[in-house]
């Protein structure tokens, strides 16, 4: 489980998780340069798909269904690798106003095996960095 704080309405934390034009701008570890596609279609039993370009070139592709949508403070859906869809896992974020800002807590589980959970922890650290600074420091979109 990962928890962040941020200085922003639990809105635009929401929108940088469900809005495709957002999304493409942190969606990814640390190494992912760009993010060319995303496809959300946000309701329950929609699916999203997300297109990730590393700086070695390798492609990433994620897909997944939503399973609970809770506008603004709670989505959780599915998650699959295209390379390996049979690893299905599951995430939730959740986003609860707090004080000046919002606090954000992701957990992912139900992971094929520990190396897995331990590759997706340190994936999604980064990409939590780079949402941190998109929160904060971009205009939006």
């Amino acid at each position: 489980m990962l928890r962040r704080h941020y200085r922003v309405a639990p809105e635009k934390v929401w929108r940088a998780w469900t809005d495709p034009q957002a999304l493409k701008l942190w969606f990814g570890p640390g190494e992912i340069v760009s993010v060319p596609r995303v496809d959300i279609d946000l309701r329950v039993r929609g699916r999203f798909r997300v297109t990730m370009l590393a700086d070695d070139g390798e492609t990433h592709d994620v897909s997944g269904t939503y399973l609970e949508i809770v506008p603004n403070r709670k989505l959780v859906f599915s998650w699959a690798w295209r390379s390996t869809p049979e690893r299905e896992s599951r995430v939730t974020v959740q986003i609860e106003p707090d004080g000046d800002g919002c606090e954000l807590v992701l957990m992912h589980e139900q992971f094929f095996d520990q190396p897995a959970r331990n590759a997706h922890e340190q994936g999604w650290s980064g990409a939590l960095v780079k949402l941190d600074r998109w929160l904060h420091g971009s205009a939006a979109p």
